[in-house]
């Protein structure tokens, strides 16, 4: 389980199954509220690092996950520790895997690994940033702010918008298999 932060501090979240084609990225610092205005990217990140198309699973409570493509630019590996989102008091970075014929989601040991001038997706059914005990309704159009550290290197705070996904018809309440 990889710590909470305060806040200003958040992350990306995704479920098993759940794939979706993102919209654009915005402003941190935002409350989540409603709006229709495409997310836009504020701030760097360590070497590099930025996200594209960051989104939310829309949800009326408990679980949702943050999706996106995190790009690295720099010429170094770059590893996401965590996240953490005003939304949610308990973000984890999760991933999916095979586990006894079925695909179960469990926290990702050691983050997430963007290569050097390369991207890691974070897609339903694969690596996501998972919010738990959501704090409030996320509707179509949301933007939520987040934050996301990396090991040795400057947050990137983001805004992701939130979409309307049925994916694989998950279920992201509490008592899940992961």
């Amino acid at each position: 389980m990889f710590s909470r932060h305060v806040l200003a501090f958040g992350c990306l979240l995704a479920l098993t199954a759940c794939g979706a084609q993102p919209t654009s990225t915005s402003a941190a610092g935002d409350a989540p509220a409603q709006t229709t205005a495409p997310a836009q990217v504020t701030a760097p990140a360590g070497a590099g690092l930025s996200i594209t198309d960051p989104w939310v699973k829309t949800t009326e409570k408990g679980m949702t996950a943050a999706f996106g493509v995190l790009v690295n630019d720099s010429d170094a590996a770059v590893t996401v520790v965590s996240a953490a989102s005003p939304l949610s008091p308990t973000i984890e970075l999760h991933e999916v895997v095979e586990s006894g014929g079925k695909m179960v989601m469990r926290a990702k040991e050691g983050g997430f690994v963007v290569p050097a001038h390369g991207t890691h997706p974070l897609e339903p059914g694969g690596d996501h940033i998972m919010l738990m005990g959501v704090t409030e309704q996320v509707k179509p159009g949301a933007r939520i702010p987040f934050t996301i550290t990396v090991k040795d290197g400057q947050p990137l705070e983001f805004t992701a918008v939130g979409k309307d996904f049925a994916g694989g018809k998950e279920d992201y309440q509490p008592g899940m298999d992961h």
